[in-house]
């Protein structure tokens, strides 16, 4: 597959144009910059988190609450909270779908750093109805997207909900740059999203595939009483500097995780997620996570080498469904879903809440 000499990005990305010289246009444009991302506005973020994270003490039982997923982020940034900064830190997981080696992760690094820690077991058959429907019924994006516009907003939700139980005023999510989408959050989900709107996918609500017990899973800061306090939620890699390679280096050099295997964000993934890259392989003939890696590598975060080596074997390891890829057929097999069903039939924004 012709890729971007830079950054890897493969040629069919929508919108990639890579030139006679085997550069895209991303990278061109990067380089017309010269600036990369907007230093000054990252600097901003890092003094509104430093403020943030001063304000935060002793206003409660936890100064702040990390959504933990047992990735490399969200164990680093457990790391520098406890550590560098001597919060007291809940940490809280929405388990669905975890795979063994990220729970081996989180208990290595929560009794190491001696922090508490929650963990939320909702109806495994209420997620696997959702993307059994999602899958069938994607929009015109693909899977990743498709399903991560529902299930990022279910345990997003669930982390709000526990920090306004234990009355934590500040939320802080391991999300690298570029995690979420753009649209959803550039380092802080907006004071609108987090007060004032329904976080139920329209295009869920709709199919009449839930009941209304099952939608109330979703947050929605409407059904509280007027006056309710809700908290931040930041995601701090938005402001601090970020490196991936120097976070997973760090995570194994502090023994918060076992090795550099541990450490790697292809083994930590969530089984599903093998069966979303599947489709969009299938549909679109790039990973859908490539643009992601591109963008870390073209801003200095990520290292070329790596990406451009793993990259190959991760998609022939989904196509084949072998190693790591049998998590495809693992999922298929969970939801009772056929490869053939794996449709993209509904138009962009479907899914999407009206922020």
């Amino acid at each position: 597959m012709r890729e971007c000499k830079l950054c890897t990005l493969p040629a069919k990305v929508p919108d990639a144009d890579i030139d006679h010289a085997g550069v895209c246009r991303f990278c061109r444009e990067y380089e017309i910059q010269d600036t990369g991302p907007d230093e000054n506005i990252r600097k901003e973020r890092q003094e509104d988190l430093e403020k943030a994270l001063q304000e935060c003490r002793g206003q409660g039982q936890y100064d702040c609450l990390v959504p933990l997923s047992g990735g490399k982020d969200s164990i680093y940034l457990l790391y520098k909270l406890k550590i560098d900064y001597r919060l007291n830190v809940l940490a809280f997981t929405t388990n669905v779908n975890i795979p063994e080696i990220a729970w081996d992760n989180m208990r290595r690094a929560l009794k190491k750093l001696e922090i508490d820690h929650i963990s939320f077991s909702p109806s495994d058959n209420l997620y696997a109805k959702i993307f059994k429907y999602l899958l069938q019924n994607q929009e015109e994006r693909g899977a990743v997207y498709t399903i991560s516009y529902v299930y990022a907003p279910l345990f997003e939700g669930d982390a709000i909900k526990m920090a306004m139980e234990k009355e934590i005023p500040l939320i802080l999510a391991g999300y690298s740059p570029g995690q979420p989408e753009p649209e959803r959050m550039l380092y802080e989900f907006s004071r609108k999203l987090i007060c004032e709107t329904d976080w139920t996918p329209p295009g869920l609500r709709s199919s009449g595939l839930l009941t209304e017990a099952e939608l109330a899973n979703f947050f929605n800061p409407l059904s509280y009483p007027k006056g309710t306090v809700f908290p931040r939620y930041l995601a701090p890699f938005h402001a601090w500097e970020y490196n991936q390679d120097k976070v997973m280096k760090s995570v194994v050099k502090n023994k918060l995780v076992k090795t550099g295997k541990h450490a790697s964000p292809i083994y930590s993934n969530y089984p599903i997620n093998w069966l979303l890259m599947y489709s969009d392989l299938k549909h679109f003939g790039f990973n859908p996570y490539h643009p992601e890696f591109s963008a870390l590598i073209r801003e200095g975060k990520a290292i070329r080498l790596y990406w451009k080596i793993m990259t190959p074997i991760v998609n022939f390891m989904i196509k084949n469904k072998v190693f790591l890829g049998k998590d495809v057929t693992r999922s298929l097999k969970w939801l009772e879903l056929d490869e053939k069903e794996l449709r993209i039939n509904m138009p962009k924004g479907t899914y999407d809440p009206i922020f």
